[in-house]
């Protein structure tokens, strides 16, 4: 590498420091702070930087911000593929137990509000946190439908939001405490075996 090229990439990076400042953004959104209200100067005085150390790392408040969320988000499992069942609750047991850390829940639940507020932070936001984990249950899903294990005219996109939409709405107002091990596996079977009488 060439001297002048280092000198274009800049200073190498401090984990410590982008660590440090990651967790003063989750603290003051955890607190209550809005996005719309997080400042620069308040990370970078929580973080014990500089704003130019930010800057250097993130160009501006929104993709700092999905970043920090993005840490909060727990990383695709290993899926077998050899059953449509056991790879949903694969990946619905992923919401419980982000939903059992007291403080992710609370960060998410404020900024999710703050996302119809910010085009920016939402749409960045889904596409690195949200869209893989969309993209692995519409995969498990047409896997199913074209191996028999589901129904040939299944609506996908609807599958998977009433898949999803079930373990958000337990996430966010369910019963207070931690949501039940078996919740993914109970969703999925409602969800599988419908909710209609055999008689």
């Amino acid at each position: 590498m060439t001297t002048q090229h280092q000198a274009r990439a800049g200073r190498p990076r401090s984990e410590k420091a982008e660590k440090a400042i990651i967790e003063a953004t989750l603290d003051l959104i955890a607190e209550g702070m809005g996005v719309a209200e997080l400042s620069i100067e308040a990370i970078a005085s929580r973080a014990g930087v500089g704003k130019t150390t930010i800057y250097r790392r993130w160009a501006n408040k929104e993709d700092l911000v999905v970043d920090a969320l993005a840490t909060l988000r727990e990383p695709l499992p290993p899926l077998a593929g050899e059953s449509v069942r056991d790879d949903l609750i694969a990946l619905l047991d992923v919401v419980r137990r982000e939903a059992g850390q007291r403080r992710a829940r609370c960060v998410m639940n404020v900024a999710m509000g703050e996302t119809d507020r910010s085009k920016r932070v939402s749409e960045r936001f889904f596409k690195l946190a949200l869209e893989p984990r969309r993209v692995a249950m519409r995969r498990v899903l047409g896997r199913g439908v074209a191996n028999g294990e589901l129904r040939p005219d299944l609506d996908v996109e609807l599958g998977m939001a009433l898949l999803s939409g079930a373990m958000i709405w337990f996430s966010k107002w369910g019963p207070e405490g931690d949501l039940p091990e078996d919740l993914a596996e109970r969703v999925v079977d409602h969800a599988l075996e419908g909710l209609v009488s055999r008689r």
